[in-house]
């Protein structure tokens, strides 16, 4: 075949959610143009032996996100869009976090000048942590507009929690304005009078984490957002389920037809309660919310994700530095759990780590991995097709991944701003040989190559998977007002 191609990715396995098969892949203008055996161009890469996948899509991202607090998350959209790039990631979602008495708008602009440092393309979350009737009525619906088409609610942490009145009032205006809400689900006044407990009776290690958040303070919450959703009819995602009690309340929604989807990530299934039990200070560095958990509660992740509950694996990548004034030590060298910033990095790591329990493990295959990792996250958050998959047309975000290469993960293997990484020493099969955006190299030879500020804005237009269903409880559309007159109220059972 006469070749007028910028690039051919040769010889490698193509690997989609649905299809796993021997194929040279063209690319041109920075897209997908030709996917057929023995294509050849000036500019061949030899991809013999590896497999090629669609570039990871990464929807829980925190990068250059500001605190009203003095402890801060350590990434800057350059630095921890590098690590999205080493891990074969090339489009996250992160989020532009409103602070309390903070314009949203304000907030956005904000976010975008900062991104114009990322490497691989994103897209916005719009964080609410003040839903006031400006930032409900006159702003949220512009910025949904432009492309922004989902909204991250807190149930718990101060300062940016919402109250249920506040919940109420947010997920209906989202609704409104046609977006997704995700949400972190977990009782803060539960959450709240266990720690102040713990405390009291001198139980401040990090280890107490686990026990200030008990699976049960998720459930609960979850179980109530979900009542709050199928009020309004609003479609939401939970963001990082801990374990299979989580996860029922998320099948339970899901057999009545609502749209509730459910995320893990590779934290959940990698990491236990007794990684915070480590000498001195050192479990800090598993510190994040919800709390690990423990064996059982994975395999239960693994039942839950082979099962469809949990469609998505994202990384919540969330990093603090360890040894650090503004990071996990903000409470000084031995503070108490309470006080200890939750969070951890994991942008780089999520890919091989999912790679190596899942389809290494036999809990998953090759096709089920691309759609945890890229397939589903772009099809839910509206980035899909040009996101997500390899087919003539898409863009040529494509990953070269070396299925028997051993690897032991390290801090300096990140590529991110952190001191640490939790993974470390830890040794998976499975390893990211390079990463292309639109076509171009952005990572090989285990370095970062993408050009600062060569990601982009990936705006979103309404689609389908999230319109709302528009059937309620009762006879009456609340969010509209309108009296739905001939809904048999068996409708919504």
């Amino acid at each position: 075949m006469p070749s007028t191609f910028d690039l051919v990715i040769k010889g490698g396995t193509v690997v989609t959610a649905s299809d796993v098969a021997r194929a040279d892949i063209g690319i041109s203008g920075g897209v997908v143009t030709v996917i057929a055996a023995e294509l050849d161009g000036a500019n061949v890469v030899d991809a013999s032996g590896l497999l090629v996948l669609p570039g990871g899509v990464d929807t829980h991202v925190h990068l250059e996100q500001p605190s009203a607090g003095p402890a801060q998350m350590c990434d800057t959209f350059e630095t921890g869009t590098a690590s999205a790039a080493a891990g074969g990631t090339t489009t996250v979602i992160c989020f532009a976090s409103q602070l309390r008495g903070q314009s949203l708008k304000t907030a956005v602009e904000d976010y975008r000048v900062a991104a114009g440092k990322a490497r691989v393309d994103y897209t916005f979350h719009l964080t609410i942590s003040d839903p006031t009737d400006t930032v409900l009525q006159d702003e949220l619906p512009g910025l949904i507009e432009s492309g922004c088409r989902s909204v991250k609610v807190f149930m718990t942490y101060d300062g940016i929690g919402l109250d249920d009145a506040q919940l109420i009032r947010t997920l209906a205006a989202a609704r409104k304005a046609g977006a997704l809400v995700c949400v972190h689900a977990e009782h803060h006044a539960l959450i709240a009078y266990l720690s102040e407990r713990l405390v009291a009776a001198g139980l401040t290690a990090p280890k107490y984490h686990a026990w200030a958040k008990p699976t049960v303070v998720e459930r609960e919450a979850i179980s109530r957002i979900v009542a709050i959703a199928e009020v309004l009819d609003v479609p939401i995602q939970v963001f990082h389920v801990s374990g299979p009690e989580p996860a029922e309340e998320i099948a339970r929604a899901q057999a009545r037809g609502l749209k509730v989807w459910g995320e893990t990530c590779p934290q959940y299934l990698t990491i236990t309660a007794k990684d915070l039990d480590r000498p001195g200070f050192e479990g800090a560095k598993f510190m994040f919310g919800p709390a690990p958990r423990g064996p059982a509660e994975a395999e239960g992740l693994w039942q839950a994700i082979r099962a469809g509950t949990i469609g998505v694996i994202s990384s919540d990548h969330a990093p603090t530095r360890f040894d650090d004034p503004r990071g996990k030590k903000v409470a000084g060298e031995n503070g108490p759990f309470n006080k200890v910033p939750n969070g951890i990095p994991g942008l780089a790591a999520r890919l091989p780590l999912i790679f190596h329990e899942g389809v290494g493990k036999g809990n998953i295959d090759l096709s089920k991995f691309v759609d945890l990792v890229a397939t589903r996250p772009a099809k839910l958050y509206g980035l899909y097709p040009k996101k997500g998959t390899i087919a003539v047309g898409t863009d040529a975000d494509l990953v070269l991944f070396d299925p028997a290469a051993r690897q032991t993960l390290t801090n300096a293997g990140q590529h991110h701003g952190g001191d640490y990484t939790p993974y470390e020493g830890r040794e998976v099969t499975g390893k990211v040989v390079a990463t292309y955006l639109r076509g171009t190299c952005v990572f090989a030879d285990d370095e970062v190559v993408g050009a600062v500020g060569g990601g982009a804005f990936v705006p979103r237009a309404p689609y389908p998977e999230i319109a709302p269903r528009g059937v309620f409880p009762i006879p009456f559309d609340p969010v509209t007002g309108t009296v739905l007159e001939d809904m048999p109220l068996r409708a919504a059972e």
